[in-house]
């Protein structure tokens, strides 16, 4: 037996026969006399439960959420809000994604890339798409597994079905 660090992420109290007497909530015992209930109280701790994941799955760039504890299974990140094309594909993939049943973040703040990037890793979105210059150059678009910074290459038209491939087979294995 040895020492280990633990977390709190749920309670029990024993509220013995306070509240069963008054309420009169009684049972009969085996030798058919009659007496109050021994009541207890259970508390399971949402937040803390959140906390505990957290603590489990983090790197030194933030959060790496499992994918069935994750707020959003995937971010997109528009790269190129003045660009129309780069905007209309952001916007037609977020759109393809939610009717795929998958919970999206579409990111089309206008901020620099790499704030972008550092929030995506801070929050811990289990897969990031980068919808940038690259899909007008070269017809690509970036999906980013969090996990284990993984990068992925593919056409706009792809991308959809290989989010929802990976977000099912890691609620699967999670």
């Amino acid at each position: 037996l040895g020492l280990a660090e633990g977390i709190e992420v749920g309670h029990i109290f024993k509220l013995g026969t306070v509240y069963s007497e008054a309420m009169q909530a009684h049972f009969q015992d085996s030798d058919g006399l009659e007496k109050p209930m021994v009541m207890g109280c259970y508390g399971i701790g949402v937040s803390r439960i959140v906390a505990a994941a957290i603590e489990q799955n983090h790197d030194e760039n933030g959060i790496v959420f499992p994918v069935p504890l994750a707020p959003f299974q995937a971010v997109i990140l528009n790269l190129s809000l003045k660009d129309p094309v780069i905007t209309d594909a952001a916007e037609a993939l977020y759109k393809e994604l939610r009717v795929a049943g998958l919970d999206v973040l579409l990111d089309d703040r206008d901020e620099r890339p790499g704030f972008k990037f550092k929030d995506a890793d801070l929050i811990g979105i289990p897969f990031r798409i980068t919808v940038g210059k690259r899909l007008t150059k070269e017809g690509v678009v970036e999906l980013r597994h969090r996990r284990d910074g993984l990068t992925e290459e593919l056409g706009v038209e792809q991308i959809a079905a290989r989010v929802k491939e990976l977000v099912s087979a890691a609620l699967l294995l999670e």
